[in-house]
C-alpha cells in the first residue's frame, strides 16, 4: 500500500464545484468524479471527512444582499449544504464507500447529529464523514466550518477543492495574465485580502497550524495528489 502524507484530512468542496457548468443544481459527472477519487484515497488508508457548501442551491450573503434577515438567509443556506451532502453521500455509496452525513442542525430522519466523538469514531472505522449545515450557526461560513471541524477532529490538511487550480492574485477567469501563487503563508492571505478562503477560517488554521491546499476539482486524481504530497495547486501554511 503507498504511503500518503496525510493521513486524516477534511476536504472542503464548494457549491459552485458541484455545479460544474451550470448555474444551479449538480453536475452529476462531477459528483462520480469527485466520489472515484475519494475512494482512492480511502484505499490507502486515509481517513477522510468532507465539508460541502451550498452555493449551487442558496447563498446566505446574496439572500442578505436583497433585504432577507442574515440569519435568516444563513439558516436556508446551512440546508442548502444538506441537500449537497445527501447527494453527495448517495454518489460515495454508488461507489461501495461507507458514509456518514453529520448534521450540526438535528434532523435525525436523515443525518446523524454532530457530536466529535462520534465523527472521530466513524473516521477510524474507516467511513467517508460529510459535515452539513455548516457549523449550526448563521455568520459562519462553510470554509470556517472546515477549518473549525479540522481542528476539532486534529485533520492534517484541509483540501480546498475549487473550479480554480489554485490561489491567483485576481480572478484567473476575468484576467487572462493573473498569477498564480505556488505557496503562501497564512498572514499573506490575510494582509491580500486574497478571496480564497475567508479570514475567520484563515485565522483558525493559522492558530491551529492546519494547511491548505488549493486545486482544481475538475482534474480526476487531484485529491489523491494532494493527499500524497505532490505539488499542485497552492499550498497555505506557515
Amino acid at each position: 500500500m503507498m504511503e500518503s502524507k496525510y493521513k486524516r484530512v477534511i476536504i472542503k468542496l464548494s457549491g459552485e464545484a458541484l455545479a460544474g457548468q451550470q448555474k444551479f443544481g449538480f453536475e452529476h459527472q462531477i459528483l462520480d468524479s469527485i466520489s472515484r477519487q475519494v475512494k482512492e484515497i480511502v484505499a490507502i488508508g486515509v481517513q477522510t471527512a468532507i465539508v460541502v457548501g451550498g452555493g449551487n442551491i442558496w447563498r446566505g450573503v446574496s439572500g442578505s444582499a436583497r433585504g432577507m434577515d442574515r440569519a435568516t438567509a444563513d439558516y436556508m443556506g446551512m440546508l442548502a449544504t444538506v441537500i449537497n451532502a445527501l447527494a453527495l453521500q448517495d454518489a460515495l455509496e454508488n461507489e461501495k464507500i461507507d458514509t456518514r452525513v453529520l448534521s450540526a442542525i438535528e434532523m435525525r430522519q436523515i443525518a446523524e447529529p454532530y457530536i466529535r466523538r462520534r465523527a472521530i469514531r466513524h473516521l477510524e472505522k474507516g467511513r467517508v464523514v460529510i459535515f452539513a449545515a455548516g457549523t449550526g450557526n448563521p455568520f459562519f461560513s462553510t470554509d470556517t466550518t472546515a477549518a473549525l471541524r479540522a481542528a476539532e477532529i486534529e485533520a492534517e490538511a484541509i483540501l480546498m477543492a475549487k473550479k480554480v487550480d489554485g490561489v491567483y492574485d485576481c480572478d484567473p477567469l476575468r484576467n487572462s495574465v493573473a498569477h498564480k501563487f505556488i505557496s503562501l503563508n497564512y498572514i499573506d492571505v490575510l494582509n491580500r485580502g486574497l478571496g480564497v478562503i475567508d479570514s475567520t477560517a484563515t485565522t483558525l488554521c493559522m492558530d491551529n497550524n492546519i494547511p491548505l491546499i488549493v486545486f482544481s476539482i475538475l482534474e480526476e486524481g487531484n485529491i489523491k495528489k494532494a493527499v500524497m504530497g505532490e505539488k499542485i495547486g497552492t499550498y497555505i501554511g506557515r
